[in-house]
């Protein structure tokens, strides 16, 4: 079975690569590990920046539809110390350019802008074969296969694809988050809610930190975040809830109270996100018939850059093979060293803020990294 363009990852990337391609009249199949588009919560908001997620949906034909996923309000950050006290307090006064909307909603509008049949559910690649010509065989744990003439990987961090073309494996970043939420939390959660405000908390301290963001309906989604050691989390069943919760609390032992509530009175089982890298400047030889794009290709701590540049490396790719219809290695090749260059550029503006929030000087460094910014705007 083969498809003018196959790819493997149904994330933001791979599916707004899939619509661009659509739009100019090129189809592609994708194939995607998990059993349906609901099967797990797509994360929570993301700001998408002019000149990247949103350039990459207006050469989707989506932007207007992306318009009406726009939670308003959102764009306000409130830094605290561990007391609860607001050390720095930016409301959203409608005039900045990074507009949230929720991750899944996001996803789902782009799913929808697909024909139907393009995503298949499911198919949890296990191996990539290079076959020679450019042609490639993906193996799936269904003890199916699928050889394809063309071969994208948009499979994120542990990407199944990217060991043909690089040996390049994530590293652990020395961080860890854990993920929880607070449903209906004006009337059920009214403190955490009031601490929380209306769009993005820090409250910091040395070595650790709480990130809550206010969502639709009333949710407030939190990353607890950990600067610690990968035996912290590798030494006991992360799996088992209350003990990861009580691990994570203690850590935030003596926070105040509304603080605390995030972690402690989660509606959802506390999930362990372990954040990983790929080495910076990662780059490889061209190889016929096969690239990557997002995570699978540069994987970095979270700057707020990830699903920007993941959409924007679809899009340029999409555009890319429109451009030169039967020359695949060409738009291979511009896409690539574009890429590069784009990720290296992000690289080389990195502030450091996602270190800088939880460093020896937090939150005061996070204060005067974000005090610097609010007077370059």
């Amino acid at each position: 079975m083969t498809t003018p363009v196959t790819i493997i990852g149904a994330g933001l990337g791979g599916l707004t690569l899939a619509r661009v391609l659509h739009v100019h009249g090129i189809p592609a199949t994708v194939y995607e590990a998990e059993p349906a588009p609901n099967a797990r919560r797509q994360g929570g908001l993301l700001d998408l920046h002019p000149h990247s997620g949103q350039a990459a949906l207006e050469a989707a034909g989506l932007i207007e539809e992306f318009h009406k996923l726009i939670l308003p309000g959102r764009e306000a950050y409130r830094v605290m110390d561990q007391a609860g006290n607001v050390l720095l307090d930016l409301p959203d006064d409608g005039t900045g350019q990074r507009p949230e909307v929720p991750r899944g909603a996001l996803r789902q509008m782009l799913l929808d802008s697909l024909p139907a049949g393009t995503v298949h559910w499911g198919r949890k690649v296990t191996a990539v074969q290079a076959l020679g010509d450019g042609r490639h065989q993906v193996s799936f744990a269904d003890n199916t296969t699928v050889v394809a003439d063309l071969l994208i990987g948009a499979d994120g961090a542990w990407s199944r694809v990217r060991p043909v073309l690089s040996q390049a494996t994530p590293e652990y970043f020395g961080v860890c988050s854990v993920e929880t939420f607070l449903f209906d939390a004006e009337t059920l959660h009214p403190a955490s809610a009031k601490a929380v405000g209306a769009g993005s908390l820090f409250a910091l301290a040395p070595g650790r930190g709480l990130l809550a963001h206010r969502e639709g309906g009333g949710t407030l989604h939190t990353y607890a975040q950990l600067k610690k050691p990968q035996d912290w989390f590798t030494d006991f069943d992360a799996t088992d809830a209350a003990a990861l919760t009580a691990r994570v609390a203690k850590e935030f032992d003596g926070w105040a109270p509304a603080l605390t509530a995030l972690i402690t009175d989660s509606n959802t089982p506390p999930a362990l996100r372990p954040i990983f890298t790929l080495p910076a400047g990662h780059r490889w030889d061209r190889v016929p018939g096969v690239t990557l794009l997002g995570d699978a290709a540069h994987l970095r701590a979270p700057n707020g850059e990830g699903a920007n540049l993941a959409m924007l490396d679809g899009a340029e790719l999409g555009r890319a093979l429109a451009a030169h219809p039967g020359d695949a290695e060409t738009a291979l090749c511009a896409h690539e060293q574009a890429m590069f260059a784009r990720a290296a550029a992000v690289e080389a503006d990195d502030d450091g803020f996602y270190t800088t929030m939880i460093d020896d000087h937090a939150p005061h460094s996070l204060l005067a990294l974000m005090t610097d910014a609010e007077q370059d705007a």
